[in-house]
């Protein structure tokens, strides 16, 4: 008896120690370290696991689209589109966001439903007008793939199941980090030739004249709150009202990131606006009055210089690295 309490003691040892975070995630200077669940701590396994799901179309319905059919990374993981388009070319109600530093965010889908990328990765697989299938019957195909039942049990102890599923995808999209762009070479690593001066002009009108930052500041260049921008009187999408049937909540919906925000055009959650120059103009007027817009918004004035240093500044925030991920 005491001998197969040893063995069994040793073979739990062993399979614990397989699962000891062993993924170097890069943190860019400045950074903080994301928050990454205990039950689903980073492997190279696990993410090679949700990497391979990511780019498979084994996740719809018809295998005619992926993750990364919305989420191409050269467009900082957008697609450019006004909305999505998913299984069978049914267009999504939305405009498709970035996945640029996700792994800090706390909230998902533009009216924040979701509170984890574990729980967020189940919504596209059984949404109707995007991969239109069922996440049980998406572990059953995976199971008759050897390579899948191989890299699961590899990453997570176990043949393919929906939780393995959540959890590896969740696990590949916590290393979309992008923190090295011209920005973060002045700002945090200290490269003073990094701006040139039409980008500094434009920084200082970010932070200092027109306080875009109180909405877009920090690190990721977003406070990740849900707010009203003012885009119309009256909205086709009711936002984050969908959810609880709340006034308040009315068209509210979540700050983007700007990281990477010169390449994931067109622009707002409708995908309504198709430049920078738009959206500037936009805010240059107040914007609409709506019940519940963002007391943040204020009319505002530029020259067509200032205007100009503001976008470079806003291409200053392109992270090229992180564009030519898995190429």
């Amino acid at each position: 008896m005491k001998s197969l309490l040893t063995i069994g003691s040793l073979l739990f040892a062993g399979l614990f120690l397989s699962f000891v975070a062993d993924y170097d995630l890069l943190i860019p200077k400045g950074f903080p370290q994301p928050y990454i669940p205990e039950d689903n701590q980073l492997t190279q396994s696990r993410v090679d696991l949700g990497k391979k799901l990511f780019f498979d179309t084994v996740l719809s319905r018809d295998s005619t689209v992926s993750c990364a059919s919305c989420h191409i990374p050269k467009f900082a993981f957008t697609d450019r589109r006004t909305k999505g388009v998913g299984i069978r070319g049914q267009e999504v109600s939305r405009n498709t966001p970035t996945l640029t530093n996700v792994a800090y965010q706390d909230k998902f889908l533009l009216d924040g439903l979701n509170p984890s990328l574990e729980a967020q990765v189940n919504i596209p697989i059984h949404e109707k007008n995007e991969f239109d299938f069922n996440i049980i019957l998406v572990a059953e195909r995976m199971k008759k793939n050897q390579d899948y039942v191989a890299l699961s049990m590899e990453a997570y102890g176990s043949e393919p199941t929906p939780r393995v599923i959540t959890n590896a995808i969740a696990a590949y999209e916590r290393t979309l980090i992008s923190g090295n762009s011209p920005y973060d070479e002045f700002h945090f690593q200290g490269d003073s030739t990094a701006l040139n001066e039409t980008q500094k002009r434009g920084k200082n009108l970010f932070f200092n004249t027109l306080y875009c930052s109180e909405c877009h500041g920090g690190f990721n260049f977003t406070n990740g709150e849900l707010t009203n921008n003012g885009m119309y009187d009256h909205y086709p999408d009711s936002g984050r009202m969908r959810l609880f049937g709340m006034e308040k909540d009315r068209a509210i919906f979540k700050v983007p990131t700007l990281r990477n925000i010169a390449v994931t055009f067109p622009y707002m959650h409708d995908g309504s606006m198709t430049s920078l120059e738009e959206v500037i103009e936009h805010y240059s007027t107040g914007g609409k009055n709506h019940q519940n817009k963002s007391a943040l918004i204020q009319p505002f004035v530029l020259t067509n210089e200032e205007k100009q240093d503001l976008i470079s500044f806003l291409h200053s925030l392109t992270d090229s690295s992180f564009l030519s991920l898995n190429e």
